[in-house]
């Protein structure tokens, strides 16, 4: 079984174009970012919410209440969770 470090995964994921770059607190990351436009369940639904998921170690101090901005819009974390084994994170965005 080959391990691959999810910053390695998010790396590779930038370099082709996947990930659109973020603004924390001065701090400029890139995030994979869904917008409630984007068909889920095989297209038969909408998706209801913004997220922003991301390398745990890329924004280790991401909190409820920040903002984030992508694209030049500004969203507040209303939700942070981990995924998986916790390299990975989740934050459920509010647009301002």
């Amino acid at each position: 079984r080959v391990s691959v470090r999810v910053e390695a995964l998010y790396e590779a994921a930038r370099r082709a174009g996947l990930l659109v770059e973020a603004e924390v607190g001065g701090l400029r990351v890139w995030v994979d970012f869904r917008a409630p436009d984007e068909a889920v369940l095989e297209g038969l639904a909408l998706s209801a919410d913004y997220t922003v998921r991301f390398p745990a170690s890329a924004l280790p101090a991401l909190a409820v209440g920040e903002i984030v901005t992508v694209r030049g819009a500004s969203y507040r974390v209303r939700d942070l969770r981990a995924i998986g084994d916790g390299s990975e994170r989740r934050a459920a965005l509010t647009r301002e």
